[in-house]
């Protein structure tokens, strides 16, 4: 039992048991209760064990109880392969390499880790850096301020400041710094009273109070998500007599930029989870950072240069092709093998441990550049993670016989991606620009619109340029994508020409960058909920999943919530608690836990006492 205890604590890498006493007629029982420990340590990823029974017989533990032994070592690190180089991908790492015995390789397509936020990619003159658009870094970011505490790089971020909302008729609102208002008032009142909508009617914001209704019974539990999952955000605020005026000025562009979607294509649980974590939390989760930089630049190199330094290796470039795995009975077999002369009970004992499910055992890579006939690079592995996003993570299950052979698996196949266009432009001259960060509406139907003047943001890296550095991205940007980078250039400078006026129209284009990210981003449709990886496998018990398309119970989305999901992988490998190391978000405000409390009671008395048999709104919006 001790040795149970501490290597489920991960507190040895050795355990040894050597000269135990026992009675002379319980020989049988002491080599049980050894070799029971032997198949759970292996089945459970701990350590790869070798064991030696020596005879078992009363006369000999009598004679020489030193010669009754079984050693238990742990041979080499245990090895874990994490495939992609994102938020999630490289917080697993992080956690993984601070624990030890542990030795993480991450293997990633792209030239440098980030995933969707990865840098280096050149203008058309190639002579200035781009990344693959702006993100930002909101206030209930708690685990990422975290690790830039612990890089000594805080000074990465801005400081906070207010935001603008274009249409194609200029400016529209403009959100406020929230956390320098005079007073914070609870959350939802706050937001309505400092956000300064300039044209927007009273009439059509009071419209928005039925959606405390959604609000309350949404709580995040996976119970919420079955009920508002197959409902479509559209649907909901349609249902609930929310104005058209409303949606379309306010809710349809704000899910555009935060779900990368139109409402009528995004699941009306994921807009309720993700609107309550960036806007809802506190009167203060809608303040935002920026990067002072690029990410890749100022974030992710000295995060990865870390990591080296704890014996992380990357491989960038460099493509997962597939998979080998090794089936539990195997050790099962071997297990047979050793015991052939023990006693039946023994055997009926051990026997269940050879019935597990198979194991990956070694990812197959190629590097860019490999030629088809070159064989692929192998790397052993205890236990794989999958930090990749949804079109990446379709892709693997439906190229992976190994793979697709689970029914939990094949089900990622129905997830998929919407795509993302970003552009910077460098002008010839400087622009005025009210506001740092900005976001669209009205300019293409169904296409999401945020732009940026980075020169404020990365002030000093561009004061060098000889005028505005601009940058435009685009979400949802399928019918964007097909167009030629000069004619994207044209419509971008176009747009900004629109909201910044006469400055900005005389204003030339000198260097431009235009990246696409096709299916880069993860879309939440309707009943996508049901397709989505929980963080461990249970077809593949060494198989784990990252990123912001995990399901989580901690409150968190988009990059906070990759961060957050690499951890909780980490805990999981680990046989750690899935809170350790995670700072939660703080506790619901005072009228919200309410609310919920109230709506729940309610549920559970019309429900006869089960909650889940109570109505829900969502019954009443088909």
């Amino acid at each position: 039992r001790l040795l149970r205890r501490r290597i489920r604590r991960n507190d040895c890498t050795m355990a040894t048991a050597a000269r135990m006493p026992c009675r002379p007629g319980h020989p049988a029982k002491l080599s049980a209760s050894l070799l029971l420990l032997v198949p759970w340590c292996v089945s459970a990823g701990i350590m790869r064990t070798t064991f030696n029974l020596r005879p078992t017989s009363a006369a000999s533990i009598v004679a020489s109880r030193s010669r009754n032994t079984v050693t238990m070592r742990t041979e080499e690190p245990r090895r874990v392969v994490v495939v992609g180089a994102g938020w999630g991908g490289l917080s697993v790492a992080h956690a993984l390499s601070k624990s030890g015995n542990v030795h993480v390789t991450v293997v990633d397509a792209a030239p440098r880790p980030g995933g969707l936020v990865s840098d280096g990619f050149l203008t058309t003159s190639g002579t200035r850096r781009a990344e693959a658009g702006q993100h930002g870094f909101w206030g209930e970011y708690h685990n990422i301020f975290a690790l830039l505490d612990e890089l000594s790089i805080s000074d990465a971020l801005t400081g906070y400041a207010e935001q603008g909302q274009y249409s194609p008729d200029g400016l529209q609102a403009v959100w406020p710094v929230y956390r320098e208002q005079k007073q914070e008032l609870p959350t939802g009142i706050g937001q309505a009273l400092y956000t300064r909508f300039l044209n927007l009617p009273l009439t059509d914001l009071a419209t928005a109070a039925p959606l405390v209704l959604a609000f309350s019974e949404f709580d995040d539990s996976p119970e919420a998500w079955a009920r508002y999952d197959s409902i479509s955000f559209r649907d909901l605020c349609v249902r609930l007599g929310v104005s058209k005026r409303l949606y379309k000025e306010a809710f349809e562009p704000m899910i555009l930029t935060g779900l990368f979607a139109p409402g009528e294509e995004c699941s009306a649980a994921a807009a309720l989870g993700m609107a309550y974590f960036f806007v809802l939390k506190h009167q203060t989760s809608f303040d935002v950072r920026w990067a002072r930089g690029n990410v890749g630049e100022v974030i992710f190199a000295p995060w990865v240069e870390a990591m080296k330094a704890r014996n992380v290796t990357f491989m960038q470039s460099t493509r997962v092709v597939g998979f080998e795995e090794t089936a539990d009975s195997k050790i099962g077999a071997k297990i047979d093998a050793e015991i052939d002369s023990t006693s039946a009970e023994i055997k009926s004992t051990l026997r269940p441990t050879a019935q597990q499910s198979s194991r990956l055992s070694a990812v197959l890579c190629s590097p860019a550049g490999a030629a088809a006939s070159d064989p692929p690079t192998r790397l052993e592995a205890d236990n794989v993670v999958f930090a990749v996003g949804a079109a990446a993570l379709s892709g693997l299950v439906r190229n992976s016989p190994i793979l697709s052979r689970h029914a939990e698996l094949r089900r990622f196949c129905n997830l998929r991606g919407t795509s993302v266009l970003a552009t910077r432009l460098f002008l010839d001259r400087p622009v005025r620009t009210p506001y740092s960060a900005n976001a669209c509406w009205g300019f293409d139907e169904g296409v999401g619109m945020t732009w940026f003047d980075i020169r404020q943001l990365h002030k000093p890296a561009h004061d060098h340029e000889p005028g505005a550095v601009l940058e435009v991205d685009y979400y949802h940007s399928n019918s964007l994508l097909s167009m030629s980078d000069s004619d994207i250039v044209t419509k971008a400078k176009h747009d900004l020409d629109q909201m910044l006026g006469a400055d900005c129209v005389a204003a030339e284009v000198i260097d431009a960058a235009v990246v696409r990210l096709p299916s880069g981003v993860n879309w939440y449709y309707p009943g996508s909920y049901k397709n989505m990886p929980d963080t461990t496998s249970t077809a593949i018990p060494n198989a784990y999943f990252v990123g912001d398309l995990v399901r989580t119970r901690h409150g968190s989305w988009s990059q906070e919530k990759a961060f957050v999901t690499g951890i909780e992988a980490a805990n999981a490998i680990l046989h750690r608690p899935v809170e350790s190391g995670v700072i939660p978000l703080k506790d619901d405000e005072t009228h919200v836990a309410f609310g919920r409390s109230a709506v729940s009671r309610v549920q559970k008395l019309l429900g006869l006492g089960d909650r889940a048999k109570g109505p829900s709104i969502a019954d009443f919006l088909f």
